[in-house]
C-alpha cells in the first residue's frame, strides 16, 4: 500500500505543486488549506487530491484535521509543512498582531501539526517531516522581522527534532526556497523584478514551484533515510550557506 502524505498549504502555489508530485510519485495525498474554499475545491477538482480546511496555527483543529485525514487515507507517513503567510512591515511599524499572526502560523504551525502526528511514526518506525523555510529564515530580510524569525526558527526546529527521530526512523528535513515564481511573487512589479530582484540570483531567473516539489520528493522517499537534520537551500545562487 502506498504511503500517505498531508502538504500543509497545499492547494496553491509551492504547496500546490508539491501536493501534485508527491502524488505523481505514488503517494497518496492530503492537502491542508485554511482560507481559500474556491481555490481549494478547484484544486481537487483539477488533480483528485482531497483537501482538508483548517488553520495550523490552532493545535485543536490540527489534532481533529489530522485525524480526518488518517480516518481517510491511513496513518501519515510525510508530513510537509508548508502552510505560511506574511504580514511584513518595518520594524519600527510592525504591530503585535503582525508578529504574532506570522509566528503563529509559520513556526508554532509545524509544532502544531507534527506534534499529534509524531507518536504515529515513532510506533511505525518511519516517517519523513520536511519543512518548508525560506532564503529569508537564513540571511534575513528588510521588512520581515516576524517571517524571518518564524523561518530561523523552522530551521532549528528542524535540527533539535532530527535528533529525536533518527533512532525511530524518522528524518527531519527543511527546504529554504529563494524567489519563486508563485502568484505572489509575480505580483510584484516588473520593474522591481528586473532591478532589484533577478540580479541578486545568480542563475538569473526565478525558480518554479515544482523545483522545490522535487526537493520534497527526493527527501520523502524511503531511501532517503540516511539524510536528516540538513537543509536543501534551493535558491538559484542567490544566498550561499
Amino acid at each position: 500500500m502506498s504511503r500517505v502524505a498531508l502538504v500543509t498549504g497545499g492547494t496553491r502555489g509551492i504547496g500546490r505543486a508539491i501536493s501534485i508530485a508527491l502524488r505523481d510519485a505514488g503517494y497518496r495525498v492530503a492537502a491542508n488549506y485554511a482560507g481559500n474554499d474556491d481555490a481549494a475545491r478547484q484544486f481537487t477538482e483539477e488533480t483528485g487530491i482531497p483537501h482538508f480546511k483548517w488553520s495550523v496555527a490552532d493545535y485543536d483543529a490540527c489534532v481533529e484535521g489530522a485525524g480526518k485525514v488518517e480516518a481517510e487515507l491511513g496513518p501519515i507517513d510525510v508530513l510537509v509543512n508548508n502552510a505560511g503567510i506574511t504580514r511584513d512591515a518595518m520594524f519600527h511599524k510592525m504591530t503585535p498582531e503582525q508578529w504574532k499572526e506570522v509566528i503563529d502560523t509559520n513556526l508554532s504551525g509545524i509544532f502544531n501539526m507534527t506534534h499529534p502526528i509524531w507518536p504515529g511514526m515513532r510506533e511505525r518506525k518511519f516517517g519523513r517531516v520536511i519543512n518548508i523555510s525560506s532564503i529569508n529564515g537564513q540571511k534575513g530580510q528588510a521588512g520581515q522581522a516576524n517571517y524571518s524569525a518564524a523561518k530561523a526558527g523552522d530551521l532549528g526546529f528542524t535540527k533539535a527534532l532530527a535528533q529525536e527521530g533518527a533512532r525511530f526512523g524518522i528524518t527531519v528535513n527543511a527546504i529554504c526556497p529563494g524567489y519563486i515564481a508563485t502568484e505572489m511573487v509575480k505580483a510584484v512589479p516588473e520593474n522591481v523584478l528586473k532591478e532589484r530582484i533577478l540580479p541578486q540570483i545568480a542563475v538569473g531567473r526565478l525558480g518554479e514551484p515544482e523545483e522545490i516539489a522535487r526537493c520534497v520528493v527526493f527527501l520523502a522517499a524511503d531511501d532517503a533515510g540516511f539524510i536528516t537534520g540538513s537543509t536543501i537551500s534551493a535558491n538559484g545562487g542567490q544566498y550561499f550557506i
